[in-house]
């Protein structure tokens, strides 16, 4: 069995965090911090851990705050390098991976007042592992020097400190604050992904994807405005951005956005879904048989998705949508498409029993249907 994601923040981060603090301010109460940080931190969920150990930091660093921050600063490993941190940890050198996250929220919690100086040890921070979520905060409450900062982040050198502007902006980050008034109106975000969206890294555009995508949720206008902007000649790297950034919409069938992208023209010719077996359980997958019929006299560009209807406990439907395939159907021909489906358990989706509609979505048009009754 797979180690459960909490465990990435541990008593062995707790020792390496007192440790590196401890020789950045040989002053500092590390037997107090780790008793702190270790108590009930077994018990805790990821994120909790995090919080967790942040209490731990706010009862055992100095109450000034830039005395507190160069100490966090002068703590830290060098930067890491390359676009993928994931399996950056702390180390001889200093701190880094999921450490930064507790010390982050400190910043956040402990630098409200001072902003300037909280998004210097971010800009620290970050090129650790990220801030994403410690900078959020100073967005909703600073807005004028958070949104003059990430500008000038996204010339920065770092790929990391270039990303944070984009990913700590993001409306919906997940697991962050939700920044309700870019969630209302995105506007300052925007010249941010215009300097981003043709970065150099792939790190960094992929958040920029994500940001859109986040913006498409509440104004889809807007992304059929910045495809007619940014779509035409658009080079490679940017076409495959401003893919993944249409992702919801594409899904959603919006005809504007299906249509800037090829896929808004209906299916000419015959679409039949099949469903195997009728009836199962929870934990078994289901086969999914399209078979398509062209009429057509030339070749036809087709994005196809399907969308299993989950019963919920008061017995409505709702659709989740999943992606299918995006092909090219030839003059005349006839097409079977095979697929499997898992109703294995996951955590963000509760099954009930009952009778399951899988729909089929061809250039955002529902063409076909079938059922199946899940047991649990």
């Amino acid at each position: 069995m797979a180690e459960p994601f909490k465990n990435l923040i541990n008593a062995d981060t707790v020792r390496e965090a007192s440790r590196h603090l401890k020789r950045a301010w040989p002053a500092f109460d590390a037997s107090r911090f780790e008793a702190l940080a270790l108590q009930g931190l077994q018990d805790l969920e990821f994120k909790a851990r995090a919080m967790h150990l942040c209490a731990a930091l706010e009862a055992t660093l100095p109450a000034d705050f830039d005395q507190a921050a160069a100490i966090i600063e002068a703590a830290l490993a060098p930067p890491g390098e390359g676009d993928d941190l994931s399996a950056l940890r702390s180390g001889p050198q200093g701190l880094a991976g999921w450490v930064v996250w507790p010390l982050g929220e400190f910043v956040a919690r402990r630098g409200t007042d001072a902003p300037q100086r909280s998004l210097q040890a971010l800009h620290a921070l970050t090129q650790r592992h990220t801030a994403e979520w410690a900078v959020r905060p100073f967005i909703e409450r600073h807005p004028d020097i958070a949104f003059a900062t990430l500008a000038a982040w996204c010339g920065d050198a770092s790929a990391h400190v270039r990303r944070l502007a984009s990913e700590g902006s993001r409306p919906r980050l997940p697991w962050g604050l939700q920044l309700k008034g870019l969630i209302r109106d995105p506007a300052p975000t925007l010249p941010l992904l215009r300097s981003l969206q043709d970065d150099s890294s792939a790190y960094v555009r992929r958040s920029v994807a994500n940001h859109l995508n986040d913006i498409a949720k509440d104004h889809p206008q807007l992304i059929v405005q910045w495809l007619a902007e940014h779509l035409p000649d658009a080079p490679p790297a940017r076409r495959a951005l401003l893919r993944h950034a249409c992702r919801t919409l594409i899904k959603q069938g919006h005809p504007q956005v299906l249509k800037a992208w090829g896929l808004g023209v209906p299916l000419r010719g015959e679409a039949n879904l099949s469903v195997a077996p009728k009836r199962l359980a929870v934990g078994d997958s289901l086969a999914l048989t399209v078979q398509l019929r062209s009429t057509a006299a030339r070749v036809q560009t087709l994005l196809i998705d399907y969308a299993v209807h989950h019963v919920k406990a008061s017995g409505e439907l709702t659709p989740k949508v999943f992606k299918g395939w995006t092909l090219q159907l030839g003059a005349r021909e006839h097409l079977t498409l095979n697929k499997r489906h898992s109703m294995r358990a996951v955590t963000t989706r509760r099954y009930h029993p009952g009778r399951h509609e899988v729909d089929l979505r061809i250039n955002g048009q529902v063409l076909a249907r079938a059922f199946f009754q899940l047991s649990v």
